[in-house]
């Protein structure tokens, strides 16, 4: 693997930081959007294997990781625009949007604002933005999750969210390494701000189409909140095929890296017709 190249893109309230290899043209771009209070390193094993295959591109959300300080101010459709302005930064076009958990939900954002650009979207532990997919209590219950989380000892937290997201020791190692960096005062702030603009993004009367190749991968032993349930709605609903990772849980691509990354490649290599999307885009 080569070293990632660490960017910046600076917004009114704060700088973002990313990584990417060397973009170039004539290879489709894979875009890696963690999950809420997960940081870049949580793609470590796909950038890894991917690095000589594609372009890659990963960021530490606002508020996240390096991305800090950032004012929580922002909205999941400022958070899409400021992908998209990443994007145009680095050239990049018809990416392949793959987002774990909250990163899924950007993606649809995304997507939703920008239609037509995404080359293929990859939900991983993530549900549909949809609001028929979603019960009225859990959209209840996200906009409360910052009191709720500030009852528990920050070890406590801690340890629920270890246990609640891989259920491998590497998994869980990396959740561990990721969770130690966060102030338990700035986590519970970003963890409600992230659930309320969650809820927020339900409860609007956007569409939400998936106008692009599309798959879901899942945990079989995801214990993120709805997520199974959500996930099975959310395929037979939309027709979309769906990958149950064994023994995985929320984190399924830390858990079973190399399984996910199976899926991932054969889903870029099958089903997008890279060719035909690179001959359309030179003719024009």
């Amino acid at each position: 693997m080569h070293i990632l190249k660490r960017r910046s893109y600076k917004t009114e309230s704060g700088n973002i930081i990313y990584w990417t290899n060397d973009i170039t043209k004539d290879r489709i771009t894979l875009v890696f959007l963690p999950g809420l209070t997960a940081t870049h390193i949580l793609f470590n094993k796909q950038l890894a294997f991917f690095d000589d295959k594609f372009n890659c591109l990963v960021w530490d959300a606002p508020g996240h990781g390096e991305s800090t300080p950032f004012e929580l101010k922002f909205t999941m459709e400022d958070m899409a625009v400021f992908l998209h302005d990443i994007f145009e930064l680095e050239h990049i076009e018809h990416p392949v949007l793959i987002g774990q958990s909250m990163g899924g939900y950007v993606s649809q954002m995304y997507m939703e604002l920008y239609p037509g650009s995404a080359a293929g979207f990859i939900s991983i532990d993530s549900c549909s933005l949809k609001r028929k997919y979603v019960t009225a209590f859990d959209i209840w219950a996200l906009r409360r999750t910052e009191p709720l989380y500030r009852i528990y000892p920050w070890k406590a937290l801690m340890k629920a969210g270890i246990k609640g997201c891989a259920e491998t020791e590497y998994g869980r190692r990396l959740m561990y390494k990721m969770l130690k960096t966060w102030d338990r005062d700035w986590y519970c702030k970003v963890a409600g701000h992230g659930f309320k603009m969650l809820a927020e993004s339900l409860d609007s009367d956007r569409e939400f189409a998936i106008r692009c190749p599309a798959i879901l991968i899942c945990g079989a032993r995801d214990q993120a909140g709805s997520a199974k349930r959500y996930n099975k709605k959310w395929a037979a609903g939309e027709n979309l095929p769906i990958y149950w990772i064994r023994d995985a849980g929320h984190n399924s691509n830390t858990d079973r890296p190399d399984e996910v990354n199976k899926i991932i490649e054969e889903f870029v290599d099958d089903k997008l017709e890279l060719s035909e999307l690179f001959r359309a885009r030179d003719v024009s």
